[in-house]
Parts: structure tokens; C-alpha cells; sequence
């Protein structure tokens, strides 16, 4: 049986470049990283939303 050990969200927001795409990943509060696979143009648009946002 495989040890137990928590999970923990440490760790910084992290971008890498894959074959197709991008994948972010996304610390969360509760424990674990949220993963998510972008296009190039998915990233300009949420870049530019955020932009927009903050200001």
C-alpha cells in the first residue's frame, strides 16, 4: 500500500509549453494544482481579459 501524504497547493503558478499547446497550473487552497490545457490563442485571450481586469 502506497504511503499516504497530503497534498498540499505549494508552489507557484507554473506555464509550460507542450507539443500542442500550453498547460497552466494553478495552485488551490484546498490542496492539489488545478491543470489546464490552452492554444496559444486561448492564452492571448485570458491575457487580455486579465489585462483588462486589473487594469
Amino acid at each position: 500500500m502506497a504511503a499516504m501524504k497530503p497534498r498540499t497547493g505549494d508552489g507557484d503558478l507554473e506555464v509550460t509549453k507542450e507539443n500542442r499547446g500550453l498547460l497552466m497550473k494553478v495552485p488551490l487552497e484546498g490542496g492539489g494544482r488545478l491543470v489546464i490545457a490552452l492554444s496559444p490563442a486561448e492564452a492571448d485571450e485570458l491575457a487580455e481579459a486579465l489585462r483588462a481586469t486589473v487594469g
